[in-house]
């Protein structure tokens, strides 16, 4: 079993969250100037690392708020999360860690 720590709640059970996708993805300013092959890469593609990544959940059993975290996808550890309104945290005090602790 996997415990997330919501921002709002604390730590709770994984089968109370939803995973969303990569987080802090920008938005065209103007849709409606790309092309079909620019707004497909929009919409289809994300960055697929081995590593720590930047995502997006949501407490959808509990406060149903969205936040983001940092997760290694080689160990599945979050190592932290955060509001959406706050600025990602810099990867690289992360990167030190090892894998798996």
């Amino acid at each position: 079993m996997l415990l997330i720590q919501c921002p709002w709640c604390g730590n709770r059970d994984q089968t109370e969250f939803s995973y969303h996708g990569e987080a802090h993805l920008k938005r065209a300013q103007d849709p409606q100037q790309l092309s079909e092959p620019q707004w497909g890469d929009y919409v289809f593609f994300r960055t697929n690392a081995k590593g720590l990544h930047y995502e997006r959940w949501r407490h959808s059993h509990g406060c149903r708020r969205w936040f983001n975290a940092i997760r290694d996808t080689r160990s599945d550890r979050l190592h932290i999360t955060y509001p959406p309104e706050q600025p990602p945290p810099d990867r690289q005090e992360f990167e030190s860690e090892p894998c798996g602790k």
